[in-house]
């Protein structure tokens, strides 16, 4: 922000009464018309495109993009994302329509760390690890606003601030207890770095307390940490109704005046809720200073200023047509999202690709085979067009197939029909079976049962999940369909990690579609019937079983994702198989001897011997061979997306700094250790298990730090 929007946002808030100033911290602003300033709506979203607002383009959900470990895609889907909420909000505003989703301060990205598998929300993150959470949120967050910070294309908020990721049953009175180390280390990681590398001109406060204070009113979180250690400039928002929990749940103030006086007083200055509605009672009663409110409506004036509200500061992007909704350059990016989302975790003996010339009848079985609900997750637009895997095969096919559809069970009931006897459809699913060459099932989820506490209020925890089970009948039809003897080829549509033991060892070939968005059967039949070669790794840890994983509501990073466990791992964090045979040869590093505070640069060369275009996610781990009991293992420190043809060779060349080798210590200091490090680079972590499941290994080589322990900037 520059000096002429602040003072221009200093001298409109100047001529305000508090009363205006108050009524500007709601969410739906009123209008002050003798300041030439209109009505505004503040809640919109668009987590995986433009939602709640009509027609949109509307991409795979979060977790799938991040599949695609790919930043600079990601920027482009983004940078799509704000074209449409740009040509929506110019085509509103002009019919006088500033409701509700119409505005151009979006709620997303979410960048909570997926910590458990169990939470409903974790599809809306990018994943476990703090590092891709970061490289992603990063991008979509230079997406949405451009790169003109005096005049944003829209507005990002990156949420939920702080330490948050379930239970969503609890979340309105639970305390996330948690230590300095895991604090700096897991939660803040990739706020700290949206704040300082993206310039995110907004942050979400959480429902929950942390370490006894409400998120959303916490003087540690938001005023020491946020605003002080960090210097955020941008403005903080309640996320909604929370303010009202800090006397209705979590019980820090006995009323709603002192509820939103700790809010505004502690630097929450927009109220998604009703609880500033009371802000003049509190200031009445000397709860909350003037100064606070001029502050707070100083700094949501001077966004509104830079995103061309004010008619003398004009947007560039205000001619952006609505034509560009939905049109047809951006729902072919929406499939190419959903093709480079798809994780291929099995191909027992390269069933995949199927040869479309040699299927005369293939049989697409599974509740989530024909549902709109398993393509779109959560926080969705609405498509003027579907495809769902059934839909897909059938065009992908025309006549030259027979395509027979099983729905075969409910997706968590013990039948489809309400009046019908259990298991109503297995018959017709075997019967299907029986029919074909090949089989393919659709099982999972979809974010009526995996998702936010009201959204998906169900017999599965407001949202979580009680456990890594398919739903329902699914696992047994899963069974059932296998014993005809047919070749099965599992399609996961799912947002989260899901116990596929039995799949593993049972069927042909398993791919984890995620939520492909609207159009997402087309790039599930192109990429079953070789058009597409899957690249997406895996962003989260798929577990055998919940056994081994710590209770849900303990946050300590003890024994949870990646960094810090391998036990009871089915398929790693940065797994996934190729149709093409892509190998990493030779490695070199800058230094293999340097001071504490040096970067280092390591190179590879990456061939693909296949015969399928690929797109590989070149991944780079770095693990301190002295590190103390409480630090991680292998964590993430680099990635690049290369394109690979059949035949072709390319160097992958990535740069590690000293922030990327720190140690987050126990009181929750940053510093660079001396010692050895062991850098792993190839297309998967250095682990057995994902040696064991691709064939493949990735190529060691240790450098040496010298020098004394230095703290470094966080």
């Amino acid at each position: 922000m520059s000096q002429k929007t602040r003072e221009y946002a200093k001298e409109l808030v100047s001529k305000m009464t508090i009363e205006e100033k108050m009524g500007q911290m709601l969410y739906q602003s009123p209008a002050i018309e003798r300041l030439g300033i209109p009505a505004y709506n503040w809640w919109n979203e668009a987590l995986h495109g433009v939602a709640r607002a009509g027609v949109a383009t509307v991409f795979p959900q979060a977790i799938g993009m991040a599949a695609a470990f790919d930043p600079d895609f990601l920027y482009k889907v983004a940078d799509t994302v704000s074209t449409e909420g740009r040509a929506k909000f110019n085509e509103f505003s002009r019919r006088g329509d500033r409701g509700i989703y119409k505005g151009l301060t979006f709620w997303a990205p979410n960048i909570n760390i997926f910590r458990d598998p169990r939470w409903g929300r974790g599809h809306e993150t990018f994943g476990e690890d703090p590092y891709l959470s970061s490289e992603l949120g990063i991008a979509y967050i230079k997406g949405l606003q451009g790169d003109d910070s005096e005049h944003l294309k829209s507005a990002a908020c990156a949420k939920h601030f702080a330490v948050h990721s379930g239970p969503e049953e609890l979340r309105h009175q639970f305390d996330a207890q948690v230590s300095e180390h895991d604090l700096y280390d897991t939660y803040l990681y990739a706020f700290s770095r949206c704040v300082k590398e993206a310039g995110v001109e907004a942050v979400m406060g959480a429902y929950n307390r942390v370490n006894g204070e409400p998120a959303c009113g916490s003087k540690r979180l938001l005023k020491d940490i946020l605003r002080g250690e960090w210097k955020f400039k941008g403005h903080i928002v309640s996320d909604c109704w929370a303010i009202n929990d800090f006397h209705e749940n979590h019980h820090v103030t006995d009323t709603v005046e002192q509820s939103a006086a700790l809010a505004v007083e502690n630097g929450c200055d927009l109220n998604c809720g009703t609880a500033y509605l009371h802000l003049g009672e509190a200031y009445k009663q000397g709860l909350v200073t003037e100064e606070a409110i001029t502050e707070a409506a100083e700094r949501l004036i001077e966004v509104r200023i830079r995103l061309g509200m004010m008619e003398d500061y004009p947007s560039p992007y205000k001619d952006i047509p609505y034509s560009k909704v939905e049109c047809k350059e951006h729902t072919e990016l929406s499939v190419e999202a959903a093709k480079r989302s798809m994780v291929l975790l099995k191909n027992k003996d390269n069933i995949l690709p199927l040869d479309k010339g040699s299927i005369k009848t293939i049989a697409v079985i599974g509740p989530d085979a024909d549902s709109r609900d398993a393509l779109v997750g959560n926080y969705t637009g609405t498509s003027s067009r579907y495809i769902t895997p059934l839909e897909g095969i059938q065009q992908y096919l025309g006549d030259g197939a027979e395509v027979v559809y099983a729905e075969g069970c409910h997706l968590y009931k013990d039948k489809v029909e309400f009046l019908a006897e259990e298991k109503d459809r297995f018959a017709e699913a075997v019967i299907a079976a029986e029919r074909a060459d090949v089989v393919v099932m659709c099982l999972g989820l979809d974010a009526t049962i995996e998702g936010e506490e009201g959204d998906a209020g169900n017999e599965y925890a407001s949202g979580d999940k009680p456990g890594l089970k398919l739903p329902g009948l699914q696992q047994e039809l899963l069974e059932t369909v296998t014993a005809t003897g047919k070749p099965v080829i599992l399609v996961l549509l799912a947002g989260s990690a899901i116990d596929l033991s039995w799949a593993d060892t049972h069927v042909n070939a398993i791919i984890d579609a995620w939520y492909p968005g609207a159009r997402g059967g087309r790039a599930i039949a192109e990429t079953i019937f070789g058009e597409n070669s899957p690249s997406g790794k895996l962003p989260v840890t798929f577990y055998a079983d919940t056994e081994e994983l710590p209770d849900f509501c303990d946050y300590s990073m003890a024994d949870r994702t990646y960094r810090y466990t391998g036990c009871n791992v089915l398929y790693p964090f940065g797994y996934g198989l190729s149709y093409s045979d892509i190998c990493y040869t030779g490695q070199a590093a800058s230094l293999a001897e340097c001071g504490v505070s040096d970067s280092v640069t390591v190179k590879t060369q990456v061939t693909n011997n296949g015969k399928y275009q690929v797109n590989e996610s070149v991944q780079v781990y770095i693990k301190h061979t002295g590190g103390e009991e409480y630090e991680p293992g292998f964590q993430l420190k680099g990635i690049k997306n290369i394109l690979l043809m059949p035949g072709e060779t390319k160097e992958a060349e990535i740069i590690l700094n000293a922030r990327d080798f720190a140690i987050i210590t126990e009181n929750g200091e940053c510093v660079v250790r001396p010692g050895s490090y062991v850098i792993s680079i190839g297309g998967q972590q250095p682990d057995k298990r994902s040696e064991e499941l691709s064939g493949k290994k990735t190529v060691l080589f240790t450098i040496n730090r010298t020098g004394g322990e230095e703290k470094i900037e966080y």
